[in-house]
């Protein structure tokens, strides 16, 4: 064992009784391997905070790790808000994954031995709520527990600035500098939790926040009348996956007027082991395979599934042969967007300065939908952090009450979205009663989910989007992926399948480029490793490494014209059109 790596050991082995048997385990057995993995680094606090697996060691989730990254959180915040930091205080959720409340008092152990007000959540919550808390109680910063749809085995922490957002440049950058200081396991200043309450550093808190955020969720509502009178006819089976959505997300859509709400009863209870699934993520079909099932047993008209931290959302809708279809990400988002524009436009309360805002690899339906009801359409890189902060920026240019533009809706192809600017992160709350309330919308009108997305595609155009992932192990796989970004930049394809490059965008210099690699335009952006492809059919490729992982994406995404009678042979022809695409493509770069 290298003798920097046994120091660590001999170190951690004297925390306490729980850890020391952990790792006296391994180097019983003799496991240096395992001992090697957990301490040859630290456990890197990323621009969005911390995610790994939970155990013992500097390289994984334990609440020693969680201390000295909550303290160096602190000290950024003492030196950019100085003593209002303490009285501000800040707002702690997790949730239902192992360990999530154990590191959550942890996290306000460190806040409170730092003298700075906590105030932490007397049970699970979802993110969102954290993000809607942290404005509501006037906070400085928040933290939530979560590894968001991870596998069971792994844990993280998400820290948030006072816009209620995820960190944002400069904020995240100096976050990390400050974290990667606190050396040794002395260095977190901290405080027993009875001793900080009784100081009133410590508060525990619930319903006091429960009840506004339940009644700003409660204020979108577009059109109420339609979920009263179709609230106890439309049958919702919801499952929350073991996560912290079961309470909120059936709470909102009893406000909301939906009374007939199924869910799920054994994936119902949090359960950090997730033991229904394999991975508890709604973006996989997998994972509503017993929603599913219990709503063609009830014949239900709506299925709704959320993630461990109830920030993502999944639907399938019963289709007029009884099947039940699953939409993805982009179309969720399309309806959504559609659905609030429309219904505001016949309410006449649409807005001049309305905006929609997706990721530069969102669906670019949704900026016809926009075009269509003339609202603005807004592209940020990927990240729901650079939603929040568009918003936190259209409040500056004006006021909060009278914003320089008003965000009506937005989000991701990765089931998340956000409606609404009193949460800043994606919010399934939200979208869970949003969805409930666009099926009472299509009922009124005698239609089902799928017929209203082919309408959409009728009147704006036929969309199809698929998702390639390459996966590289190590330092190779990293040295593997820079070359595959080089050899692009180095040579863009000029035409596939017959249609012409038009022009590329390169995140990375902020730059825009004809076809023949004249620069033509500019990128009002964040610098950033993607590039973007463009050709003449509408045919639209993005290349973007994974900033955490040696991973690399491509997002191939094409359009058709089509019509109401020819719609099933177009979706036919733009899905061999997309797979050939994607299939051509992946062979040129690789």
């Amino acid at each position: 064992m290298e003798q920097i790596i046994q120091k660590k050991i001999d170190e951690w082995l004297t925390i306490d009784e729980e850890i020391r048997q952990e790792l006296q385990e391994l180097v019983d057995a003799g496991n240096e391997e395992e001992l090697h993995d957990r301490f040859y680094t630290d456990l890197d606090f990323g621009t969005g905070g911390l995610r790994g697996i939970i155990g013992a060691g500097t390289n994984r989730m334990n609440r020693i790790v969680v201390a000295r990254a909550t303290q160096g959180f602190v000290a950024y915040l003492l030196k950019v808000h100085g003593d209002a930091a303490r009285e501000k205080g800040a707002v702690i959720a997790y949730d239902s994954r192992i360990k999530s409340d154990e590191f959550a008092l942890e996290a306000a152990k460190v806040f409170c031995g730092n003298g700075i007000k906590t105030a932490l959540f007397d049970s699970l919550r979802p993110v969102p709520e954290l993000s809607f808390a942290i404005r509501h109680l006037g906070c400085c910063c928040g933290v939530v527990i979560t590894a968001s749809h991870n596998p069971k085995e792994y844990n993280g922490y998400k820290a948030y600035w006072e816009d209620g957002g995820q960190l944002i440049p400069p904020h995240d950058k100096n976050v990390i500098e400050e974290v990667r200081k606190v050396k040794s396991l002395s260095d977190a200043l901290t405080m027993e939790a009875d001793t900080a309450k009784a100081e009133g550093l410590l508060r525990i808190i619930g319903t006091e926040v429960d009840e506004p955020y339940y009644a700003a969720v409660r204020s979108l509502s577009i059109n109420p009348e339609l979920c009263e009178k179709w609230g106890s006819a439309i049958k919702i089976v919801y499952t929350p996956l073991h996560g912290a959505g079961n309470i909120p997300v059936r709470e909102s859509l009893k406000r909301f007027g939906f009374k007939n709400v199924l869910v799920v009863p054994e994936q119902e209870k949090p359960d950090g082991r997730f033991p229904t699934v394999e991975s508890p993520n709604p973006e996989e079909p997998a994972a509503l395979t017993r929603a599913i099932a219990l709503a063609q047993k009830f014949d239900a008209e709506l299925v709704i599934a959320t993630d461990p931290d109830c920030d993502r959302m999944a639907i399938a809708a019963k289709e007029t042969n009884g099947k039940y279809k699953l939409f993805n990400g982009n179309q969720i988002g399309s309806m959504l967007a559609y659905y609030i524009l429309k219904s505001r436009k016949e309410r006449g309360a649409l807005p001049h300065n309305g905006v929609i805002i997706k990721t530069i690899v969102t669906t670019e339906l949704q900026r016809e939908i926009a075009d269509l009801f003339n609202v603005e359409t807004l592209d940020v890189l990927t990240g729901f952090k650079y939603i929040g902060e568009k918003i936190r920026q259209f409040e500056e240019e004006g006021t909060p009450e009278n914003p320089s533009k008003v965000y009506l809706c937005g989000g991701e192809e990765s089931y998340g979205y956000l409606i609404g600017t009193f949460s800043r992160d994606k919010d399934a709350v939200i979208a869970c009663a949003m969805a409930a309330e666009l099926c009472a919308y299509v009922r009124e009108q005698g239609i089902s989910l799928l017929t209203f997305m082919n309408e959409i595609y009728a009147e704006c155009g036929l969309y199809k989007e698929v998702l390639r992932s390459l996966s590289f192990k190590g330092a190779e796989g990293l040295e593997k992926i820079r070359s595959i970004m080089a050899g692009l930049r180095a040579d863009i394809p000029q035409d596939m399948l017959g249609s012409p490059l038009v022009e590329y965008r390169d995140y990375r210099s902020s730059k825009i480029y004809s076809a023949d690699g004249t620069e033509c335009g500019s990128i009002d952006l964040p610098e950033s490793n993607v590039l973007a492809l463009f050709f003449k059919d509408g045919t639209k490729i993005t290349a973007r490494p994974s900033g955490t992982e040696p991973k690399i994406k491509f997002y191939f995404s094409t359009r058709v014209d089509c019509t109401r009678k020819n719609m099933e042979e177009k979706k036919k022809e733009i899905s061999k059109k997309i797979e050939a695409f994607a299939e051509t493509f992946l062979r040129i770069v690789t």
